[in-house]
């Protein structure tokens, strides 16, 4: 089975399954914010409701990274949004992101093994990189032309 059919199909698993009264981006934020004091604070004053829809929109342009090697203007904003001049997230705190995101993945998918766990990682890989990438640059730098365009 290929890396692309793994995640999809314990993807379709873990929105389908609740834990504790909690859906996946839920529990999977509750986990993040406890994980960190740093993120604690960073999510201090956050509506996290709104949080959670933004997880599950920037989740599935992440999606849409992997696929197409193509950052959208979605993500574009939210690489410059979280630099260090605006939301200051630090690069390490993505590292963090993705072992909670694979945690929050155990618990949910009765199905995860190792090759699951290796396909939600190569997923989520090329969308991790570019937003660490931009961490310290002003403007987003392009892929086809190798340019910073215009500062964010």
């Amino acid at each position: 089975m290929n890396t692309e059919q793994l995640f999809d199909q314990s993807l379709a698993r873990v929105l389908a399954r609740q834990r504790d009264g909690r859906a996946f981006f839920e529990a999977f934020y509750d986990a993040f914010v406890a994980a960190s004091p740093e993120v604690a604070r960073k999510f201090r004053h956050t509506d996290m409701e709104r949080q959670q829809s933004m997880l599950r929109k920037s989740f599935y342009h992440l999606l849409s990274f992997y696929a197409s090697s193509n950052a959208d203007y979605y993500l574009d904003r939210v690489a410059i949004s979280h630099n260090r001049m605006h939301y200051g997230i630090r690069p390490q705190l993505y590292d963090l992101w993705l072992e909670t995101l694979i945690a929050t993945l155990w618990r949910f998918d009765a199905r995860c093994d190792d090759a699951t766990e290796l396909a939600w990682r190569l997923v989520m890989a090329p969308g991790i990189v570019y937003m660490k990438f931009h961490y310290d640059r002003t403007g987003i730098v392009g892929l086809n032309s190798g340019s910073v365009s215009g500062d964010a």
